[in-house]
């Protein structure tokens, strides 16, 4: 289950009205979980799953059922539109940041409660929410039309999204140490899935500089899991191409070589012109 949280900074009337909604939010998606267990566990017993029920049945006979070992999940969403909506500021400020971990220490708390409660393990993820960044902000711009959706306030258009989980802004800093210490505190507090992507930009580095970079990151950093992400284009003709390039520079170099020897230096400029983006 995944909570929406930029509805919930947009709702709320201050602090302690957003942990109420939040409390609220959290029993029902317990609730549900437990309800989708207990369906998953039916459906398994009566053969829906057969090779999942073959592979867990030692569990179901160590632990009384097939799904005993598997996590109920509670993810969030847009941690950095709630902060927007509740406070104006954003997740890359000192106080938004704070009130981010705020909002996890609270939900592993109840998360906790909710183990001790059902028998069963709980866990808190940072949610991918690829389809639902964009699906959850355009439902919550048709229903409250003034709700603060940080792309459309800095990038303008009309295709609102929320920033994923707690992760900071697209395009907020280019600086991967900056993003990574303010990433830091808010990524060890999660028990589930969580990544922190390192974008290179147009760097492009060698396997022993990569090395190195993961080394002081492991080194210098608590967050449990992370990626690096160099920038890339791909041509059609000449595939992978370091960095981001709005034309490919090998078709350039075959198209300047070609119209040298055959036409005249007008003719070069004119079908440069021409050429596609990718």
């Amino acid at each position: 289950v995944t909570i929406n949280l930029p509805r919930l900074g947009y709702l709320a009337e201050n602090e302690a009205d957003f942990f109420s909604r939040l409390e609220e939010l959290m029993q029902l998606a317990k609730k549900s979980l437990i309800v989708k267990r207990k369906t998953l566990e039916n459906l398994t017993d009566r053969g829906l799953y057969p090779y999942s029920r073959f592979y867990l049945q030692s569990i179901k006979d160590l632990e009384g059922g097939y799904w005993k070992n598997h996590f109920s999940t509670i993810g969030i969403i847009g941690m950095n539109e709630a902060i927007l909506n509740l406070y104006g500021s954003s997740i890359a400020d000192p106080e938004g940041r704070e009130f981010a971990a705020r909002v996890l220490d609270f939900m592993r708390d109840r998360l906790a409660d909710f183990q001790e409660e059902t028998g069963e393990i709980f866990n808190l993820e940072a949610t991918p929410a690829e389809g639902a960044s964009y699906r959850l902000a355009k439902r919550d711009l048709e229903r409250y039309p003034d709700i603060r959706i940080y792309n459309i306030e800095r990038y303008g258009g009309d295709t609102p999204y929320y920033t994923n989980s707690t992760h900071l802004p697209v395009g907020l800093t280019e600086d991967l140490f900056e993003a990574l210490t303010m990433q830091d505190p808010l990524q060890i507090r999660y028990t589930g899935g969580t990544v922190f992507h390192g974008f290179l930009g147009e760097s492009n580095p060698t396997p022993e500089a990569a090395k190195r970079l993961v080394r002081k990151i492991a080194e210098n950093f608590h967050l449990p899991y992370y990626t690096l992400t160099p920038t890339f284009s791909v041509c059609p003709k000449h595939g992978y191409i370091a960095g981001e390039h709005k034309y490919c520079p090998k078709c350039d170099e075959e198209l300047i070589e070609s119209f040298k020897e055959n036409a005249p230096q007008g003719g070069v400029k004119v079908e440069l012109q021409r050429r596609q983006r990718w």
